[in-house]
């Protein structure tokens, strides 16, 4: 029965894994849209959000379905519970990373209002945090995790400069509110991404260690 137990710990976590990696793909999509104007890639991460929203229904089938049969308890019940809390986050990553392509597919309807360095940067950062989040879930590693959350301090920072630059756009000439308020929802987009990856790290310090430490972000 353990064994059994275990094969299906494992497969859910394969699964969790997957739609991680499924949210990960979106991300250079988004990126296409937003630096390059090529607004043809956005029935495609249209259709990848569709692929994250089936593996969310099927992982959290998979989890009620442990917990029924196995009664978990302990370290194995912390992954469970990991799985399940954290699919609403990665769920929530991928529409997101829609609305950040949505929102620049309307943006490259007219000249850029300037360079999107900070949002690239952004984007990079979050590539970058979904791998190292991966590995720490993959290799158990509470520093990892830890890692993941300092690298979403610098995504905020970004965050903060792009709003700044924005509102002193808008104040040097009302005809750039319109574009700057549609590049203001593209960074809390972003920023958003970021805070749900930060959620799913700080989880992986209870499902590790079974110490308690910081609130999740809504």
């Amino acid at each position: 029965m353990r064994e059994v137990l275990e094969q299906d710990l494992q497969k859910v976590l394969r699964d969790a894994l997957e739609m991680l990696s499924t949210v990960e793909r979106m991300l250079p999509i988004a990126a296409d849209v937003l630096l390059h104007q090529n607004v043809k890639r956005l029935p495609e991460i249209r259709s990848i959000d569709r692929e994250v929203d089936a593996l969310e229904t099927q992982i959290e089938a998979e989890c009620l379905r442990i917990i029924a049969l196995h009664q978990p308890v302990a370290r194995d019940l912390r992954l469970v519970a990991l799985v399940l809390k954290s699919l609403s986050d990665i769920e929530r990553m991928g529409d997101y990373a829609v609305h950040v392509a949505a929102d620049s597919a309307e943006l490259a309807q007219a000249a850029p209002l300037k360079r999107y360095v900070n949002l690239g940067r952004m984007l990079e950062r979050l590539q970058e945090m979904s791998v190292h989040l991966r590995t720490a879930i993959t290799e158990r590693d509470v520093k990892k995790a830890n890692e993941t959350l300092q690298m979403d301090d610098e995504v905020d920072d970004l965050y903060e400069q792009t709003q700044r630059e924005l509102v002193t756009y808008m104040l040097e000439d009302p005809r750039n509110i319109s574009k700057s308020l549609t590049l203001m929802r593209v960074g809390r987009s972003l920023e958003r991404i970021g805070d749900h990856m930060e959620n799913v790290a700080e989880r992986l310090n209870y499902w590790i260690t079974g110490q308690r430490e910081t609130q999740m972000r809504d």
